[in-house]
């Protein structure tokens, strides 16, 4: 099979997909972000994994609330692009000893995920705006700023002090 499903043949389509694939995402997010809270030596990076924790559940919620508002049965579909960044970032802070140098992984693993939000929130605000449903992208909006924000807090608190600690 190819990327898509082979169900997927209109944009609706496509957009609740990709519904379900974030609603996956944040899910999986919201079990990764405590275990990178424990890891994080860091006390702004440990306390920033916890604030952003409590975001992505209101992802979630969000989620839902998009899924009503458009008809669409709430359901999550696998998202591999996800489950690899989380087993990426698993097996890079299991192989870091110094503490220093694993915040930096750590931020760099968030990094990653936040990314593949962006994207995902980015084309989803896009085709509902398409599809007419300017009340969905403004709901998909507020998260897309979220994310946003989180990434630059991450290269703010990276360029900052992680990185420098870890180079020294």
């Amino acid at each position: 099979m190819g990327l898509f499903t082979k169900d997927i043949k209109t944009m609706n389509d496509l957009f609740v997909h990709q519904l379900q694939d974030i609603y996956y995402a944040e899910q999986q997010l919201t079990k990764a972000l405590p275990k990178m809270a424990d890891k994080a030596t860091d006390p702004q990076l440990k306390q920033g994994f916890l604030t952003h924790l409590e975001e992505t559940r209101q992802h979630v919620a969000r989620l839902e609330e998009v899924f009503k508002m458009h008809g669409a049965t709430v359901k999550a579909v696998d998202c591999p692009a996800i489950d690899g960044i989380i087993e990426e970032a698993d097996e890079t802070a299991g192989e870091v000893a110094d503490k220093a140098v694993l915040d930096a992984a750590l931020i760099n693993a968030a990094q990653a995920a936040e990314h593949y939000e962006i994207v995902r929130y980015g084309s989803l605000i896009a085709w509902a705006k398409q599809l007419g449903r300017s009340d969905c992208a403004a709901v998909l909006a507020k998260t897309l700023e979220e994310e946003k924000a989180t990434d630059k807090k991450l290269t703010s608190l990276a360029e900052s002090k992680v990185n420098m600690r870890a180079a020294s």
